[in-house]
């Protein structure tokens, strides 16, 4: 009976342990802190549900995704970033890309396209429907240089062969008429990407769980047509014979999610963001249930270097990387984007949707 006395407090104790860490990413951030001197992290508004994506559709006015209100809205940040509901009514709205007359939407399995006057929208076209969601959906939709669109579709489990092609896999889209197909298969989980001149345009892949420290997080380079392993990427063929390996790589099951280049004029610390010297892209790292201990909840800097050699067997494509990490604690921060006065804002999906700025001091 003594034994059982000594037993369930540290029984209680682990379970306490165990509920602390699932909750602990989504409280309000206590210590949030960029690692180079001379640089803040400032709360600027909350309030916002879940938010799934940014986008700036001009200097003032951020658009957000709320997948947990089903809705898209603009924050003023000349007003104190009051915010605007401009389209509502969606099922887990996870990207936007806005252009001169038209605003498309990506929700679980659907694309959608709305005509645009200013900041209001109407006229809903629905592009593509009916892409499964399980573990992931669909996510960013970006724009190439020629006016195709790419849309982030994940996958539907963890590791399986999936009956749509479309799950796991970068798809191109025709912006008028909807047409699309498959841009570049075998990427499980995208979150976000963006094109960079001089590079190509990049995303973020994140990996299979359960398999310990296989397999890292992952910075692609676009080769159209070309795969990027999933789902035969296992321990022992990180990346499987004819397919193409990551750029840059982050913690294993840490969750890189949005991604942005940059801007020369940012003070934030970085390359000169050409060909000869290089570039630098910020990606917000989530964080994952999958490990034992919290991981992630950081925003990560990512130089981008022409190759000296491919010796290693993380760079690729004629490109060498360094990932390091500029600001931790951050909570749960998904969407991710720079101003064009180069300051950084992301939000935090958790503690009621929260809107953060870092700039220098």
């Amino acid at each position: 009976m003594r034994t059982g006395r000594h037993v369930i407090p540290i029984v209680a104790l682990l379970f306490f342990l165990l509920i602390a860490r699932q909750i602990y990413p989504y409280t309000t951030p206590l210590n949030s802190h960029v690692t180079e001197d001379g640089f803040v992290i400032e709360e600027v508004a909350s309030g916002f549900g879940g938010p799934t994506c940014m986008e700036w559709v001009d200097e003032t006015h951020l658009m957000m995704c709320d997948r947990d209100g089903g809705r898209i809205i603009i924050l003023d940040s000349a007003d104190n970033f009051s915010s605007t509901t401009v389209v509502d009514g969606l099922y887990h709205p996870h990207g936007v890309h806005i252009t001169e007359g038209s605003l498309f939407v990506s929700e679980s399995g659907t694309l959608s396209r709305y005509d645009r006057s200013d900041l209001e929208f109407d006229n809903r076209v629905e592009l593509i429907s009916g892409i499964k969601s399980g573990n992931h959906q669909t996510n960013a939709i970006s724009e190439l240089p020629n006016g195709t669109l790419v849309w982030h579709s994940g996958s539907t489990c963890n590791v399986c062969v999936e009956d749509d092609d479309r799950n796991g896999a970068l798809l191109w889209v025709n912006a008028t008429t909807g047409d699309h197909g498959i841009l570049a298969p075998g990427v499980r989980n995208s979150f976000d990407g963006v094109w960079v001149d001089g590079l190509g345009y990049i995303f973020t892949d994140n990996g299979r769980d359960w398999e310990g420290d296989h397999p890292y997080e992952e910075v692609n380079l676009l080769a159209e047509g070309a795969a990027y392993g999933w789902p035969d990427d296992d321990p022992q063929h990180p990346v499987p014979e004819g397919t193409i390996g990551p750029i840059a790589t982050w913690t294993p099951h840490t969750s890189l999610n949005g991604i942005d280049l940059r801007p020369v004029n940012s003070q934030l610390p970085g390359l000169a963001n050409n060909p000869q010297d290089g570039f630098t892209l910020y990606s917000s790292v989530y964080g994952s249930w999958n490990t034992i201990l919290p991981q992630g909840q950081e925003i990560v800097r990512i130089d981008i270097t022409p190759a000296q050699n491919n010796s290693d067997g993380i760079s690729g494509q004629g490109w060498d990387s360094k990932v390091t990490r500029f600001a931790v604690d951050v909570g749960t921060p998904l969407p991710l984007r720079f101003n064009v006065n180069g300051d950084l804002y992301y939000a935090t999906f958790g503690n009621d949707g929260t809107l953060y700025r870092i700039t220098a001091e």
